[in-house]
């Protein structure tokens, strides 16, 4: 349990700060309003920023090592969303019908760019090709997640032509106008990588708050007892161990290398917290936002809490004596 601990950082424990503090102090009317403007512009500042960091040779590296590309992608939006389907039908029965929805909507969405890049690289992966797989995957994810809901959430979410826009409006527009600053900002990104990160998560603690306030507001803890969050944590830890062990042996009977499997591992087994917030705000109604997220956020602590354990044995002196199954389940 003190190991456990430890591995927690601090941005995880501000997260959980985030939704006491929407707890006690929900934010409302106008000024839930004016939270939603700023919290709109800071995603978009995001997206800006990761297109402004995201090199063209970067790009053209990756972009050649389509197998793993295309492996990745079906991963992320084939097998998740085919696994959150059959989650769905076995918890609707014993989850409230918020939180089922939500285990079913973290399965549909991209996966994350940051972690999948920084886990892949501490485990001494193929770096590049996770780079181009991570970013291909959350920009695929602007169109392919809202059509995924619209398909198998539909009777949960609204999902409209005016939708997909807002949604591209938010993330997709500002990530193109980053890439094409490239000339005049790259330098001064990577200079200030800081800043990212600093954005990064400030931006998602932002829409977490606004979104859990809502869901206070309209009683969401008086909805969602302990015994459905503890079944929610089981659920995401089954989750990721099949996915983790089903892409690990995909990868290699696939005939991967290990750089690759490693990339394929990480790229592969997480789903974006950074835009699938925002997307829930957008997609779904706002007195549902808080509930539907929940599982995403519990999800996203489990898959870097696990990630970290993973891309730590494979830094080892001796990464081939354990398999990633065997670290997987070991975590």
């Amino acid at each position: 349990m003190a190991a456990l601990f430890r591995r927690i950082d601090r941005y995880s424990l501000l997260l959980l700060a985030t939704v006491l503090l929407a707890t006690v102090l929900p934010c409302r009317g106008q000024v839930a309003s004016g939270l939603g403007i700023v919290t709109f512009a800071a995603i978009a500042l995001l997206f800006f920023l990761h297109g402004a960091k995201l090199s063209r040779d970067a790009i053209i590296a990756g972009m050649t090592n389509w197998r793993l590309h295309l492996l990745v992608l079906a991963i992320t939006f084939v097998a998740f969303p085919l696994l959150g389907l059959a989650f769905h039908a076995g918890t609707v029965a014993v989850l409230a019908p918020t939180l089922a929805a939500g285990l079913l909507f973290l399965t549909l969405l991209p996966s994350t760019v940051q972690s999948s890049i920084a886990f892949t690289s501490m485990a001494r992966g193929n770096v590049p090709a996770a780079v181009c797989s991570a970013s291909a995957s959350n920009l695929l994810g602007i169109l392919l997640t809202p059509l995924l809901v619209a398909g198998l959430m539909g009777g949960t979410a609204h999902v409209s032509l005016g939708e997909v826009r807002t949604i591209a409006g938010q993330l997709l527009l500002p990530f193109v106008l980053g890439h094409l600053s490239r000339p005049w900002t790259a330098g001064l990104v990577d200079r200030h990588k800081a800043v990212l990160s600093l954005v990064d998560r400030g931006s998602v603690l932002l829409v977490v708050y606004t979104a859990f306030s809502a869901a206070v507001v309209e009683g969401l803890w008086t909805r969602v007892p302990a015994w459905q969050l503890l079944l929610v944590l089981l659920f995401s830890a089954l989750l990721l161990a099949i996915v983790m062990i089903g892409t690990s042996i995909l990868a290699k009977r696939l005939g991967f290398d290990r750089a690759d499997s490693i990339a394929i591992l990480f790229c592969g087994s997480k789903k974006s917290l950074a835009s699938g917030v925002p997307m829930a705000g957008v997609l779904f109604p706002a007195a549902q936002v808080g509930a539907i997220i929940l599982p995403l956020m519990i999800f996203h602590q489990l898959q870097l809490l696990v990630c970290a354990s993973v891309a730590q044995r494979y830094a080892g002196n001796q990464p081939t004596e354990r398999t990633v199954q065997e670290a997987a389940l070991a975590s």
